[in-house]
């Protein structure tokens, strides 16, 4: 019987420890979607215990603990830092199968060298050493990203960000890069339209434009992305439930806005058509740059309302969602295709049932200009585990080209989390290993360790083309 999380972990051939070994565990980590805190890499923040740093914010582990009974005062209450360690190494025995356990185990050892199990019989021994390293100058922030060989951070950033904490962090030399990352999907979101409408009065501030009409916004969106260019920004991101076209939104869209900033409400038809008109221009503007835009499709957010006013968005709440897909997504992608405005794209589907749509979706529209310029994107959020990963993995292989995908981020607010490319690569690396073992791909490591190490690493440099 194996030992738990040796050096062969989830490599189950000799094939695949090499491949390991030799082109994926070195690489440099190119994380290009996270949801990382500028202003914690930038100061360089020091944790005062282990309990800051892995159960703040961190609602995979939040949404683990109420499953397993835990009140809520040990997740996001007042319970001292302590009390919340203790709770969560009461959980992590109960995670068996569950990603997190594996996580959990990877990230204690990987930054902390200890090997031991997390239980309740070691939650003090492993609080208190790991808060004591936690005090230690390459247990900072940067010192923790340094540790994991980070290259690329790639935060998630409003419109209206200052990025006040990119241009302090471009000042220093931590040894790796951070770039901002265009996230404007409050410009779009009108179901509540008090809150849109004091979100474009923030928009008009930072862009010193009066925001009237909708080419007013529309003006103000691409100022923005102007200032983000200048930061080094080479992506996009939005957060949807799908992508919505119809050939008639650019011309309903003035309306539209001006019913919305007016103080009217819109119909779901019409969120959808004003949100459409606005993204179609946004796309059209980041193949003008250069961008990669990226959509995370599917989510079903804020299920439990009663915990959503109790303690806001992304807490734990929400769900995979079973949203219809193609043929929206088609009719958008092809009416930028057609005027020759289809920026690199990189899609993310959070319903494995969707699987082959998305695969097949990327070929679709693929051009010849790029190498892999449309993609299929690692596994997300509930399905960045391993059956997900095995399966979107395997689906890509089948239908698309694998050897071109971009990898593995973390989406993850922790920087604990770094050892989920570990743990993607670790599954890539198997993949390719047992169909060396079985006769299935050339048992040539000279031909098969490139390709895995573009997956890691090699293709996402080229794809996004992130200055030094």
């Amino acid at each position: 019987m194996k030992k738990f999380i040796e050096n062969d972990f989830l490599l189950s051939t000799l094939a695949s420890i090499d491949l390991y070994e030799q082109f994926a565990a070195a690489c440099p980590i190119i994380d290009y979607h996270n949801h990382l805190s500028p202003d914690a890499i930038a100061r360089n923040r020091q944790f005062s215990n282990l309990t800051e740093i892995w159960l703040e914010g961190d609602h995979y582990k939040w949404r683990a603990m109420r499953i397993n009974g835990v009140a809520e005062r040990y997740c996001t209450g007042d319970a001292s830092p302590e009390e919340k360690f203790r709770a969560w190494a009461n959980t992590v025995p109960h995670t068996v199968r569950n990603p997190l356990y594996h996580w959990t185990h990877l990230e204690l050892k990987n930054y902390f060298g200890v090997t031991d199990l997390l239980n309740e019989s070691s939650a003090n021994r492993i609080y208190a050493l790991c808060s004591e390293k936690l005090q230690q100058t390459d247990f900072s922030v940067q010192g923790l990203l340094n540790k994991m060989n980070v290259e690329v951070v790639g935060t998630t950033d409003d419109p209206t960000d200052s990025l006040a904490y990119h241009q302090e962090f471009a000042k220093q030399n931590a040894g790796f890069s951070m770039v901002p990352t265009f996230r404007p999907d409050k410009s779009y979101s009108t179901a509540d339209p008090v809150s849109y409408n004091r979100y474009i009065d923030q928009l008009c501030n930072v862009s010193n434009i009066q925001i009237s009409h909708f080419n007013d916004l529309l003006k103000a969106l691409l100022k923005r992305i102007d200032f983000f260019e200048s930061m080094n920004c080479r992506a996009s991101d939005h957060g949807l439930e799908y992508l919505y076209f119809d050939d008639w939104a650019e011309e309903k869209a003035p309306a539209l806005f001006e019913k919305i900033r007016g103080g009217g409400a819109l119909d779901e038809r019409e969120q959808d058509t004003l949100r459409g008109a606005v993204l179609v221009n946004l796309s059209r503007a980041y193949h003008k740059k250069g961008w990669a835009q990226q959509f995370h499709l599917g989510a079903l957010r804020n299920n439990n309302s009663r915990m959503m006013r109790t303690l806001g968005a992304d807490t734990g709440f929400d769900s995979i969602g079973d949203f219809s897909q193609a043929k929206h997504m088609a009719r958008y992608f092809n009416a930028l295709d057609t005027s020759n405005q289809l920026a690199k794209t990189i899609l993310y589907n959070l319903n494995p049932a969707d699987n082959e749509v998305f695969a097949t979706m990327v070929g679709n529209f693929s051009d010849g200009s790029t190498p892999g310029k449309i993609q299929w994107g690692s596994g997300w959020w509930f399905l960045d585990q391993k059956d997900g990963m095995e399966k979107q993995l395997n689906t890509l292989s089948h239908m698309g080209l694998l050897s071109r995908f971009v990898g593995m981020v973390t989406d993850s607010r922790s920087f604990l989390s770094f050892p989920r490319h570990e743990y993607f690569r670790r599954i890539v690396c198997d993949l390719f290993g047992r169909d060396m073992e079985r006769g299935e791909l050339p048992s040539d490591i000279n031909q098969i360790g490139p390709i895995v190490r573009d997956i890691c690493y090699g293709n996402a440099v080229r794809y996004f083309e992130f200055k030094k």
